[in-house]
């Protein structure tokens, strides 16, 4: 029997696909890569979807129309890499019978440790004293001690839970809001707020949460307004979760002191985007879950369910 052919869009799981080729022929699947840096659009998954028996899904569009396009074709099952679902129709997968799942809880650690390090990195100033150096200058910013400050975290799933305990560590007291947590399954030192009810108490905002109709532009103006002055804002969930407008407003009049922002309302960050005027702003390239481990743990586990999908039916 022919392999399936499976198609990968995951940028994080192209750049490591040599160590998954003999692992998936083992379970009957030949993987083939996209040629992405980011997400294909939809007009070219319609026409290269068709082609293959099962997709690998990062960022893309993976809208009605292209699965409906993939299910005239060869299509049978798609794999959702990582955890953040928003670009894939669900319903329409369900609709069409295209077996479908994302893989959760698979890189909360990593995830969190770049929120982490945004968090000192924000406080301590070390990105714009990298900057000063590397350009002549010997600059001595002012930072914060983060012990005894406080933080805001959005979303207290895997990545949430994990951040709030890396924060804790450093004698950080942590405001949690997820509308869907069970309060007792908190971890010793965070309280629950509704939003955005004691936002004004902290000093950090940390955006963990999923994109979701709830959560879109969950930071917007009135959101700033009622912040701390001077608070640090810290996304490595979704980009559209904040009001990317709103947010560069709150940077011009000093409201929010700065941002580390790992994701973006629109991905690569555009040239003329006026994030980039505000130098004591972070920026990375939605790369946060990307370790050789958590590549390697997610990707055999998008495999995994995909072999199970693609299984023949026994007699």
């Amino acid at each position: 029997m022919s392999a399936h052919r499976i198609l990968v869009t995951c940028p994080p799981m192209l750049g490591m696909l040599e160590a998954f080729v003999a692992p998936a022929q083992e379970l009957g699947l030949e993987l083939v890569p996209a040629e992405v840096t980011q997400t294909l659009s939809e007009a070219e998954l319609i026409e290269l979807l068709p082609q293959f028996d099962g997709w690998i899904i990062g960022d893309d569009p993976a809208t009605q129309q292209v699965f409906e396009a993939g299910k005239r074709g060869s299509l049978k099952a798609a794999v959702k890499w990582g955890i953040g679902v928003d670009n894939v129709d669900f319903k329409a997968c369900e609709a069409l019978g295209i077996p479908i799942i994302n893989t959760p809880g698979m890189f909360g650690g990593e995830v969190a440790d770049v929120a982490v390090g945004y968090v000192i990195a924000l406080a301590r100033h070390t990105v714009e004293i990298d900057r000063g150096v590397r350009a002549g200058s010997w600059p001595k910013p002012r930072g914060l001690s983060l012990a005894g400050r406080t933080v805001a975290v959005l979303g207290y799933g895997d990545i949430g839970r994990n951040t709030a305990r890396r924060l804790l560590a450093a004698d950080m007291a942590v405001i949690a809001y997820d509308p869907f947590v069970d309060p007792s399954s908190l971890e010793a030192g965070v309280s629950l707020a509704a939003w955005p009810e004691r936002l004004g108490e902290a000093d950090f905002v940390v955006v963990n949460c999923a994109l979701t109709a709830s959560s879109h532009h969950m930071l917007n103006a009135a959101a700033f307004a009622a912040m701390n002055p001077g608070v640090r804002v810290v996304n490595v969930g979704r980009g559209p979760v904040i009001d990317e407008q709103a947010l560069i407003a709150a940077l011009a009049s000093g409201q929010v002191h700065s941002a580390a922002l790992d994701v973006f309302e629109q991905e690569p960050l555009p040239l003329d985007s006026p994030l980039r005027s505000h130098q004591a702003c972070i920026f990375g390239s939605h790369n946060a879950s990307n370790t050789v481990d958590g590549v390697e743990r997610t990707s055999h586990k998008a495999i995994q369910l995909l072999a199970e999908f693609l299984q023949e039916p026994t007699a």
